[in-house]
Formats: structure tokens, sequence, C-alpha cells
């Protein structure tokens, strides 16, 4: 499934969120994350309380584009690996969906993949 045009994607910066249909049924939300010329996928699921990440559509980097900020309660991720940096669910991570590009565009493989 195709979820957005690399070039409609800000280094840094992010998109989503995007349903995509997890493969048991259910429908999850993925946001796209591009930084340092890297692109990464992550369930848009904070691993503290499992409230979505973002503050507003496609929002989901602090102002300066280098980590990922929970809106609810300013956890703090590493937009590479998904830990958490700072806040209540240090010691944890986002979940991570693998996704490949197909062109200049970037996609899930449904059913999603966990890393």
């Amino acid at each position: 499934m195709i979820l957005c045009a690399l070039a409609d994607l800000p280094d840094p910066g992010a998109r989503g969120p995007f349903a995509v249909e997890s493969g048991d049924g259910r429908t999850r939300k993925v946001f796209l994350v591009h930084t340092n010329g890297q692109v990464r996928a992550f369930l848009d699921t904070c691993p503290h309380v499992g409230v979505p990440l973002e503050m507003e559509q496609d929002r989901f980097l602090d102002l300066t584009g280098s980590e990922i900020v929970c809106s609810v309660h300013g956890a703090r991720f590493d937009p590479q690996t998904g830990a958490c940096l700072w806040g209540p669910c240090r010691g944890r991570s986002l979940t991570r969906v693998e996704i490949r590009r197909i062109g200049d565009q970037v996609a899930v493989t449904i059913p999603l993949i966990f890393s």
C-alpha cells in the first residue's frame, strides 16, 4: 500500500497518520518520519497509554525536527529507533513498521510487518 511520495515528506518531517489494514482484521494508524535522509514508519500509538502521538495532522516532531513527541504527556522518542528518550515510557519504544520504496513512493506491505 502506497502511503505517500518521498517528495511529499520533508527532511526533517513527518506525515500521517495513515489508516492501514494490519492483516488481523484491524486497522492501524501508521506515521512516517524523515530525518537525516532516512525514512522510518511507526504505529501511531504511545507505549505509555496507547494514545495517538500527533499534535495535529502530519505533526509528530518537535520544533527542531530532531525528536518525535507524544502530544499527551510530552514523552520524546528517537526518530531513528523509536526508543523513548524522555518521559514516563522510558525504556520502551514505539512499534516500528517495515516500509519499502517503490520508485519515488513510500509503501507498507499488507499485512503490516512489525520490527
